[in-house]
């Protein structure tokens, strides 16, 4: 049987969630298709899960480091297993919020995996209990499938983890290599270490974090070699040997790594698989949709959000992308993304974000002489009585001349809490006059923003 919807969107993640329950609200009769938990990758097997591991990472240096504060813990033990199944029981409970939300915004929910039959109609399979498969007519689409993680093309690769797998261990071994040098293979570098994993990180480049402020990077090298983690630069994996608890990485310098568990932290893509995309005329451009400034796609009603555009890959892009479609479209309210202005954070250890140019951009922009640097670099006063842990890095990147704030950058604890907040500054192009203006917190480490000579 037919059914009819205003919007159909493909994919219960960030983006598709939020265009559907705001469609919904301004009347539009919607329906969202989803062959896995409701949530996406952020709830369920990203952002989320990973966070509340960070957290428990750290309460092992928060231990390590009571003594120094006159406090005496007993015995420390790690239970990873009880920390994952924690995190998997809270991820449970929010897969089943998002899917009461939806039921509370009158979106209708169908089970199953979504593909164009033509540029009007979604068939969904397969579906609960042998039932028919589903039928959709659509006045529009979204799709909002998000993206995979990329496991490298090398023998054994099958015997790796990837990062989505990560959450549904029973426990982690004492061995681990990671490979890569983004953000998750860092994250889960620190995390895995934090919980007492002896880590061996294999990193295809010079330097970790491609991508972001150079200086910062190599803050975070420094940190994470403090931590004991064990990185080993312009080395890549050729094969992967053994059996699953019990494997040897053969590295292309000749090295033979042996491990618990080997993780392939080596990038995502979109997850277009299975879509047709063909069956309704939908340009893909290499592994992504290709969007406009409104998310449409090639095909006038059919739009694109999130990850599966491959253009910021991060969840609150994703959200606004998603209420802004259906604030144009459905609420006679027309507005863009802004993309050119985007905070953003890697929860390593010791932790990064930023806001604006790096260095090296705004160098390229106006030239050396056109950007003046201004940073400070110490100990956090947390760090004073243990003695030990990386110190932090402040940075701001001016605008020479006008001394117009152009970037905004921390590593350190909290960083992501304080650069959220420095973001509204930048956006609204705040100068170095307008920091110095602002009356310090004392004592805090956010406080050196705004003291910096």
């Amino acid at each position: 049987m037919e059914q009819s919807f205003d919007l159909v969107v493909i994919g219960a993640g960030s983006g598709g969630l939020a265009a559907a329950k705001r469609a919904a609200r301004y009347g539009a009769k919607v329906a969202i298709v989803e062959g896995d938990r409701v949530g996406g990758t952020c709830v369920i097997r990203g952002c989320v899960p990973k966070k509340l591991l960070v957290y428990g990472s750290k309460m092992v240096e928060h231990l390590e480091n009571a003594p120094s504060y006159g406090i005496h813990p007993s015995a420390l033990t790690i239970d990873s297993s009880q920390l994952l199944a924690n995190v998997r029981t809270e991820v449970d409970r929010l897969n089943a919020l998002h899917i009461d939300f939806l039921e509370k915004a009158g979106v209708t929910l169908i089970r199953g995996w979504g593909r164009f039959e033509d540029a009007h109609h979604i068939v969904v399979s397969p579906t609960p209990a042998g039932e028919p498969e589903h039928r959709l007519r659509a006045e529009r689409v979204m799709i909002g499938v998000g993206g995979r993680p990329h496991r490298l093309d090398i023998p054994g690769a099958q015997l790796a983890w990837v990062s989505d797998e990560m959450f549904q261990l029973e426990r982690f071994p004492e061995q681990v290599v990671v490979v890569g040098a983004g953000f998750i293979a860092c994250e889960f570098a620190g995390i895995l270490r934090g919980l007492g994993v002896q880590v061996t990180q294999l990193v295809r480049r010079d330097h970790l974090l491609h991508g972001f402020d150079s200086e910062l990077s190599s803050a975070v090298q420094e940190g994470m070699l403090e931590q004991g983690i064990d990185l080993h630069f312009s080395t890549s994996p050729v094969a992967i040997e053994g059996v699953p608890g019990d494997l040897v990485v053969l590295t292309q310098t000749g090295e033979r790594l042996s491990c618990g568990g080997v993780l392939l932290a080596t990038g995502r893509r979109p997850f277009l698989h299975g879509l047709n995309l063909q069956a309704a005329g939908i340009t893909v451009e290499g592994h992504r949709l290709p969007v406009d400034a409104d998310q449409r796609t090639n095909v006038s009603h059919v739009f694109a959000v999130g990850d599966v555009t491959d253009r910021i890959c991060l969840t609150p892009v994703a959200i606004d992308e998603g209420r802004a479609f259906a604030d144009s479209i459905y609420g006679q309210r027309p507005r863009q993304v802004n993309h050119d202005l985007v905070a953003s954070a890697v929860f390593c250890q010791p932790e990064l974000a930023t806001v604006g140019l790096s260095e090296d951009e705004a160098v390229a922009r106006f030239g050396a002489s056109g950007v003046v640097i201004h940073r400070a670099r110490f100990r956090s006063m947390e760090q004073a009585l243990p003695k030990r842990g990386p110190r932090c890095l402040l940075k701001l990147v001016l605008e020479a001349g006008t001394e117009k704030v152009l970037g905004c950058h921390m590593v350190g604890d909290h960083a992501a809490e304080i650069i959220q907040m420095a973001a509204i500054a930048v956006g609204m192009g705040a100068t170095k006059a307008d920091f110095d203006r602002t009356m310090a917190l004392h004592p805090t480490v956010s406080e050196e923003f705004v003291t910096m000579a």
